[in-house]
């Protein structure tokens, strides 16, 4: 694992995958935070807990599902749709716009992607506000995954299937390592996002997953400057 990036082990790479929340964009943005906020309001609401009781669970079906819907779905047969139009229903003014980020990833030889546990209309409002979302050819989204979240192996093998992407020649960047593992076991070149300044702002322990640092070719606390510093390797 390296925090220098080094632009010779990029150079063959024509297909570059995006996570969304707090990849794209910075942990201290916070975007992600409302979403959060608003999951544990529908699991207050469809369970009748008290606030901390169900923040808990949600934080539970989290760590044992791989999202919040899924462990709802799975328990309680909640309806995704709604589930998905709440959890979402946030405000992006915050949320700074990025040219440098937007160059930066227009820069890139190939094609680029977002592959996101959330759902489409989220990373479109998302991506439209950083200003970056004319430069990506899809959006794979957690219904383009059938509702079954990162890290499990099902999604990843039907985006790679979708956009017949060859792993060798592909590179994944995402704010939490065993989403990664995958990915390198497909042989993609493999970048952790991490905090500025590798504090974390707004994260769980098991989000840091330290047992999975073996899929984590590369890590930065800074997307747009390591994009840029790839550079030499295009030129």
């Amino acid at each position: 694992m390296s925090t220098q990036p080094d632009a010779a082990r990029f150079a063959h790479i024509r297909d570059w995958v995006f996570d969304l929340d707090n990849t794209l964009y910075p942990h201290h943005s916070n975007l992600f935070a409302q979403v959060d906020v608003n999951m544990t309001a529908y699991v207050q609401a469809l369970l009748n807990l008290p606030h901390d009781e169900a923040r808990k669970l949600q934080k539970d079906l989290y760590r044992d599902y791989g999202t919040t819907l899924a462990g709802l779905m799975a328990r309680y047969q909640i309806d995704p749709d709604d589930f998905l139009t709440k959890a979402h229903d946030i405000d992006y003014s915050g949320l700074v716009p990025d040219p440098d980020l937007g160059a930066a990833i227009k820069a890139l030889p190939g094609r680029k992607f977002i592959f996101t546990n959330g759902d489409r209309g989220h990373a479109e409002r998302t991506a439209t506000q950083l200003g970056i979302l004319e430069h990506f050819e899809d959006i794979f989204d957690i219904v383009a995954a059938e509702l079954t979240p990162k890290p499990d192996r099902k999604p990843y093998d039907a985006f790679v299937a979708l956009h017949r992407i060859v792993g060798d020649n592909a590179a994944m960047f995402e704010d939490i390592a065993r989403n990664l593992t995958v990915p390198k076991a497909l042989g993609m070149t493999t970048v952790l996002i991490v905090p500025n300044n590798f504090e974390p702002t707004f994260s769980e322990v098991w989000e840091r997953d330290p047992d999975h640092s073996d899929a984590v070719d590369f890590v930065t606390d800074d997307l747009g400057a390591f994009l840029r510093n790839l550079a030499p390797a295009f030129s």
